[in-house]
Parts: structure tokens; sequence; C-alpha cells
């Protein structure tokens, strides 16, 4: 699984990309304004256009860095899209354009569909694509359809949505264990079903306890933003879709491991969570007994 660094910190991109083990950068509007601004804070001029050209100077030619547009209609989305790769892909040849999925925000049909002709002009031009804001199978498979190079889940996101539904209370860092809660639904319906007596099919498939109990914990038959993945990834499999599928919105560490287990292509992990994933006491119990048995006659040999 490749790994990329979600962040727009100059100082957090070349430091992930010194380890070695990060193959792209991700970043978003909200992301590159509190890098700018605390670039600012600590009394440094730079203008924004300036900072993102550094940011793909940083990431490097072979890593590829996504830059989102912020228009909702098709025609303003392909000429910011447009503008983005004209200006900034020279710098080391990595841009990647960022098109949420659907770009309605009222509730109106007209522009459900812009997005997916925004996404199919722009990659017939040869402009490589992440779809973001993806919540659903259906729309990672609309998203492929119409071009995308790259289609990203926000697995967090949806987990924040199951367990605000259940009432539960949750930081943001907080594991989500979507095993307990299929438990737990899975308990309620047995019980229901035991407790029903000789209630027919049809009446006891319709009762509304029983779809209640089955659709427990579930946005439509998805139980966890590692649910979301693992399905996207089935479904791309079955049609041998070239589309990349990036795990975005990670919260924490062991859901790397998972997204990593589902065989997700990418996962786009925060700073901080990246260096959560080398960490362990009994590792640094490991460290400090090693340190600590190293006799003087072996540390000799490291002495010229």
């Amino acid at each position: 699984m490749k790994i990329f660094v979600d962040t727009a910190k100059l100082d957090e991109i070349k430091e992930a990309c010194s380890w070695g083990i990060v193959d792209g950068v991700t970043t978003n509007p909200s992301l590159i304004k509190r890098a700018v601004d605390e670039v600012k804070g600590r009394g440094k001029g730079i203008d924004m256009e300036t900072y993102v050209r550094e940011i793909c100077k940083t990431a490097g030619k072979g890593r590829p860095v996504s830059l989102e547009v912020i228009s909702l209609t098709m025609k303003e989305m392909v000429e910011e899209a447009e503008l983005l790769y004209r200006k900034f892909n020279p710098a080391a040849e990595n841009v990647v354009i960022k098109i949420p999925i659907n770009t309605n925000s009222d509730e109106s049909e007209e522009i459900d569909y812009d997005a997916l002709k925004t996404i199919k002009k722009l990659s017939r031009k040869g402009i490589p694509i992440n779809v973001t804001l993806i919540m659903t199978p259906e729309q990672a498979l609309l998203a492929a359809k119409a071009g995308a190079s790259y289609a990203s889940p926000f697995a967090g996101r949806i987990d924040d949505y199951i367990r605000k539904k259940l009432g539960i209370e949750f930081g943001k860092v907080d594991y989500f264990d979507f095993d307990l809660i299929e438990k737990i639904g899975r308990q309620r319906l047995d019980k229901h079903l035991k407790n029903s007596g000789g209630e027919p099919a049809a009446s006891l498939y319709l009762n509304k306890e029983t779809r209640n109990s089955i659709g427990f914990g579930q946005d439509n038959g998805i139980g966890s933003g590692v649910n979301l993945v693992k399905s996207i990834m089935k479904i791309y499999r079955n049609y041998e879709i070239p589309t990349e599928v990036i795990a975005a919105s990670i919260r924490n560490t062991r859901q790397i491991r998972q997204m990593a287990e589902a065989g997700a292509h990418i996962a786009t992990i925060p700073f901080p969570v990246i260096r959560g994933m080398l960490q362990h006491p009994k590792t640094v119990e490991g460290i400090k007994s090693f340190s600590a048995d190293v006799v003087p006659e072996y540390r000799e040999l490291f002495q010229s």
C-alpha cells in the first residue's frame, strides 16, 4: 500500500519524504490556508502561489500532489483545474486535481452531475483527477466510470456519521469498533426474532423492529469506513477498474492497518498518525534494554 501524507506544511512534507516511505501528498484549501497563516505568523512573507509551488517542488517528481478546485459548476471547475495544472504542474510534473464527487449543496438536481462531467472532460485532456468526498461505493463506481485516476472514500467521516446516529460519544482520533457494533445488532435481531412467536414471515420481514435491527450501526449496508473501502475494492477488482483507491480521512494507526488488509491502493495519512505507526511501548523498552546491555568491549568495535 502506498502512503500519502495529508498536509500542506512544507516542513512536514520534507521530513516525511526523508523517511523514504511517502509516495505522495494530499492537500485541500483549508490545510493550505492554515499552513500559509503559520508561516506568516512566524514573520515570514510568502504569497499563496509561491507557497503552493513550493509544496509541489518539496514533494518532488514522482510523488503526486493533490490540489483542489473551489467552484461548484462544471464550467468553473474545468477552468480552475486547468489553471492549477498549468501553473503548478511544471514545478515537478506531479499535480493531481481534486474534484468532489458531487458539488450539489442545496438539494437542487441541476448540478448533481456537474462533477462527473468535469471529471470526464479533464481526464480526456490527460489531467489526472482525484475524486474526493466519496461516501458510498456507488459514488466510487461513478467516479471511476467518469475517468478518475484516484477515488478518495472518506473513511473517518463515515465512522463519525454512524457513531452520531447511534448516539456514541467519540473523539476525532478514537477507533471505531465496528465488529462490536455488528455483534450488538445481531444480538438485537436474534432477541427480536425469538420473541416473535409464530408471526408470519411477511409481517416479520416488514416489522419496524426487524428492519431497525438489521440496519443497526449501518449506513445503507456500510458499517464503517473500513467496510466502505472493502466494498469499493471488491467492485473495482470485479471489473478490473484501474482507478486507485485512496483511503482518506484516516484518524488512527489501527485504521491504517485495516485499510492495508482491505487492499486499499493508498492511504493518505496526517503527519502525526504516520509517526504513530512507529510507536509501541515494547519497542521503547527493547531500545532501553539493548542500550543498557552494550559492554565496553563491543562499543570499542565502533571506534576508529
